[in-house]
């Protein structure tokens, strides 16, 4: 592949992230790993994951895009640039979860992508305590789901290794006691990662939650066999449901060892 001149850093990203899948593919490209690596070197921290973990735990300073226009806006912006309307600002779960799953991909692709894996994971502890939800539509909550979920899926590399209670005590905690609250809520999609990510920490259907979390998944499929809004606009919100749905179907045999990834990790302060 050939990386264009002007390329900016989204786009830069969103190439790196298809870099990694076709490596794993077996479809490696040495000539694009170096172009990626000099147009990332243009960028900072905050052109990809709009802070710089190196320097400032994950802010609540980030606003949406515009539910208008659908413009991205500077940090600490109140109101679009384009039509004015009042921007809602993202959670902090949401900006570090996305920022982790950023520099995961960078590195699997062997791009730095504004931070190291490490210098995003260490601000975990900032996010406790976790809470339940105080209400349905609890943004905080449903963003602190999510970013758990890919605490595991990155730190197991998607369901490669198991990964012990003991090393996320307060993680696993969290992920078990609201899968209900997933069931509660029809979210299959979150049920579908909750369950997935709970199977990573050793259980299985011998507990109650991994059961409940089945039962459920089987007694609402779609008629196709799919999962989530068939009629959902945007096409994440119909096939995302699906493979959490699979992957929570799934028994792994998981490699033996402990994840390599935690190992640089667990000695981070506070994890």
């Amino acid at each position: 592949g050939t990386l264009p001149a002007d390329a900016d850093a989204q786009t830069v990203a969103d190439l790196a992230f298809g870099h990694d899948a076709a490596n794993s593919l077996g479809l490696p490209d040495a000539k694009l790993t170096a172009q990626l690596r000099r147009a990332a070197a243009r960028f900072g921290p905050r052109d990809f994951l709009r802070f710089d973990p190196a320097a400032e735990p994950p802010p609540s300073d980030v606003p949406e895009d515009c539910r208008f226009d659908h413009t991205a806006n500077e940090r600490g912006a109140t109101s679009c640039r384009r039509c004015g309307r009042p921007l809602r600002m993202r959670t902090r779960q949401d900006v570090w979860y996305d920022a982790l799953i950023m520099a995961y991909t960078g590195e699997r692709a062997g791009v730095r992508l504004g931070a190291s894996y490490a210098e995003v994971f260490r601000w975990l502890p900032s996010l406790r305590p976790y809470r339940a939800p105080r209400a349905a539509d609890d943004a905080e909550f449903y963003d602190t789901a999510y970013a758990l979920t890919h605490v595991v899926y990155t730190l197991n590399d998607y369901g490669q290794t198991s990964l012990s209670p003991r090393w996320l005590p307060r993680e696993f905690e969290f992920l078990r006691a609201n899968l209900r609250e997933a069931v509660r809520l029809r979210d299959a999609d979150m049920l579908g990662e909750f369950v997935d990510s709970l199977r990573a920490f050793g259980l299985d259907e011998r507990d109650a939650e991994i059961r409940e979390g089945v039962e459920y998944l089987l007694a609402n499929q779609n008629a196709d066999g799919s999962w989530g809004d068939r009629e959902a606009e945007d096409v994440y919100l119909r096939y995302h449901p699906t493979w959490g749905g699979v992957a929570a179907l799934s028994r792994y045999r998981f490699a033996r060892g402990r994840s390599p990834r935690f190992n640089r990790v667990k000695n981070l302060p506070g994890v």
